[in-house]
């Protein structure tokens, strides 16, 4: 049940849910009408951005506002992701097919592209053998839907909980939903609020451990460690 909206003046709609009797943010972009863009370094000096703040002082410069940014994958100490990234279509790392470290390794994982036509959630070996023409892209794990199933290595009475966060797209690719927990829960509660509620056909786990969000529609601008990838939507400045 939706509890609480942001404001209409921001480009993403956000709201609060309940399920499975955890809290839940959950962030809606529309792709016809709002540009997701990936970030990872500072163009300038080639140093990590790392930080709600660098992001927004990047975009800010450019005359844009950032409406919504989430961390948006694995990535090693120095922040560099650990499967494959491409912004602008540059590739900074290549696609990566077998097992990585933790999560990652929790076959199958996959990759969130954003295409000038929307964006999808491609399991990765979909995602190598299709090709797909995107823009952006970040590589994570692991699957959390795929083609309307559940991940079938989750448990539903797994203890492993965390604050978890992931991406869920619809089939058209308009319609992109970011999700964060607002409490630990487990993959398989995390999977079935994508599947069962917001019923996407594709879901991609970010990361479980430095999960953050910033929506300044909410007044929310979560802190932490430094991050790798951030995936964030912005617009002209009016």
């Amino acid at each position: 049940m939706l509890i609480g909206v942001g404001s209409p003046a921001f480009a993403v709609e956000c709201a609060t849910m309940e399920h499975v009797g955890a809290g839940y943010t959950v962030c809606k972009v529309d792709t016809t009408q709002e540009a997701i863009r990936l970030f990872l370094r500072d163009p300038e000096t080639g140093k990590p951005l790392g930080s709600f703040d660098n992001v927004e002082r990047l975009v800010r410069a450019r005359g844009e506002t950032l409406s919504f940014a989430m961390n948006a994958g694995m990535y090693h100490q120095d922040r560099s992701p650990v499967g494959h990234y491409l912004e602008k279509g540059q590739e900074v790392r290549g696609v990566i097919t077998t097992e990585g470290p933790g999560n990652f390794g929790l076959l199958p994982n996959g990759v969130f592209c954003i295409a000038k036509d929307g964006a999808q959630v491609y399991e990765t070996k979909r995602y190598v053998d299709e090709s797909p023409a995107c823009t952006y892209a970040t590589q994570s794990g692991p699957m959390l839907v795929i083609d309307g199933a559940l991940h079938p290595r989750f448990l539903k009475d797994s203890d492993s909980r965390y604050i978890r966060n992931g991406v869920g797209t619809s089939a058209d690719g308009k319609t992109v939903y970011f999700v964060i927990s607002e409490e630990p829960v487990n993959f398989h509660a995390f999977g079935t609020l994508f599947r069962d509620v917001l019923k996407v056909p594709q879901a991609l786990y970010f990361d479980g451990n430095i999960s953050r969000l910033y929506v300044p529609g909410l007044n929310r601008h979560d802190m932490g460690f430094p991050m790798g990838p951030i995936v964030g939507v912005t617009r002209p400045t009016e």
